[in-house]
């Protein structure tokens, strides 16, 4: 293995074992000893749990094994030996490492939020790795695959859905299913926050006489390329230039402040941008198989 590609790998196993720290931190010290219905493959397992007494991790493991060979195919061999990676280590996370730390047994509906949030950024921190955590996951990235434009966070709030009506129907726990909707509504919007925020900026128009001018302080300030559009005034019909840049918050402070100085007379819009691809930010890949990476790669 080369030295890169090494780095990229204990890099990868880094942020599993830390996505897998959350998970079980939300699923064993708040969700299990709450007593409501969990999301995903998890939620079986507690309901298995609380039925019969099978560790959480065990029968985890026993659940994910034909739906990851059904998916197998679908995700691709890379995909699918990461997410059995991190599978491992998120079972062994819940049932040895989350019963060292403290167990929160106070209100259920602090415990359902706590749950969300730390099982949200744990997803999420796994879903960026391209790769999960198995059992539901596979059905979720296997959807996202066939329906790319679909959040991740919207799949998984579905998908997770019945499952929680499942174990508040058998636990005959009206209040859990409640508090399971509200873990599963928060850990989506975790996710897609946590996730597909990493990718949004701000937009800037810089409508000016000035344009390559503008350009220049744009790129002294920020580092950020910028392009010039031609624009003509609406009351006089005169030729104005509109210089376009994208960047993150912290640029757009800099940036706002330079180009004021630069030319008082111009006029700025500044918008929020969801989603910003190409040169200068990240790019994730989330739930591709492999003939859909290498396509995406060419």
């Amino acid at each position: 293995m080369k030295k890169k590609d090494r780095e990229v790998f204990l890099k990868q196993i880094f942020w599993e074992v830390v996505g897998s720290a959350f998970i079980a931190g939300g699923i064993y010290n708040f969700a299990v000893q709450a007593g409501f219905p969990m999301t995903g493959f998890s939620g079986i397992s507690i309901i298995l749990y609380q039925l019969f007494g099978v560790p959480v991790g065990f029968s985890t493991i026993l659940l994910n094994i034909p739906v990851a060979i059904l998916c197998y195919r679908l995700l691709g061999r890379h995909f699918f030996f990461s997410s059995l990676r991190c599978m491992l280590i998120s079972s062994l996370m819940i049932d040895y490492v989350a019963p060292l730390l403290p167990v929160y047994s106070g209100d259920r509906l602090l415990a359902a939020l706590c749950t969300g949030v730390f099982a949200g950024l744990g997803y999420a921190v796994i879903y960026m790795q391209n790769s999960s955590t198995g059992g539901s996951d596979f059905i979720i990235m296997a959807v996202k695959n066939l329906k790319p434009y679909w959040s991740v966070g919207k799949i998984s709030f579905v998908t997770d859905v019945i499952i929680i009506l499942l174990g508040g129907f058998l636990l005959r726990d009206v209040d859990g299913i409640i508090y399971g909707m509200i873990v599963s509504f928060l850990l989506a919007i975790v996710v897609d926050k946590l996730m597909y925020g990493i990718n949004s900026g701000k937009m800037t128009l810089v409508v000016t006489e000035h344009g390559k001018e503008i350009c220049d302080v744009i790129d002294s300030c920020c580092g950020r390329g910028s392009t010039i559009l031609q624009g003509q005034g609406g009351y006089r019909c005169d030729n104005k230039q509109v210089v376009m840049c994208v960047c993150n918050n912290k640029e757009m402070y800099l940036l706002q402040h330079a180009v004021k100085e630069a030319d008082p007379a111009s006029f700025m819009i500044i918008l929020e941008s969801n989603e910003v691809h190409g040169e200068g930010f990240r790019t994730i890949r989330i739930g591709e198989g492999e003939t859909q990476a290498k396509n995406s790669a060419v």
